[in-house]
């Protein structure tokens, strides 16, 4: 039997839509502001985290081979058929971003809109909808 924390996974998964609503209003209006920019970065970044924290949640959880990397986390609930390979490449870019936002921070383009910021609302809608139908499939089959 597997456990899987699914409040874990369903409190981070809640957290999407906001932070795709930032990433859409960014986009929408982006004017390169400090703020703009900064806001742009956080929301990123937690992008990054949700993705990852809950990728590592189901590898554990259903016992998935071990990641060796953020982007690795991506490729195994891909390969697992978590989610489909439309959401995994944007997800895989995202995962890549993670290290410049994290580590890479005093060279982070402020000013620019990331390509990734229009892209990921649509991407972490798809992500949300895609993990809970596989833990309903998984769990409650």
């Amino acid at each position: 039997m597997y456990y899987v924390n699914r409040e874990s996974i369903r409190s981070r998964l809640d957290c999407l839509p906001e932070v795709g609503e930032a990433l859409s209003g960014a986009a929408a209006s982006w004017k390169g502001t400090l703020i703009e920019g900064l806001a742009q970065e956080r929301a990123l970044h937690l992008a990054a985290e949700i993705v990852t924290d809950v990728g590592n949640a189901l590898i554990d959880g259903f016992l998935m081979r071990d990641a060796s990397s953020y982007e690795d986390i991506i490729e195994i609930i891909a390969t697992e058929k978590v989610i489909s390979g439309e959401v995994a490449e944007p997800l895989r870019r995202l995962a890549a971003l993670r290290k410049r936002l994290v580590q890479e921070y005093d060279s982070w383009p402020r000013r620019e809109l990331h390509p990734l910021s229009a892209e990921l609302p649509a991407v972490l809608n798809a992500f949300s909808t895609q993990v809970s139908d596989y833990l309903h499939q998984e769990l409650d089959a």
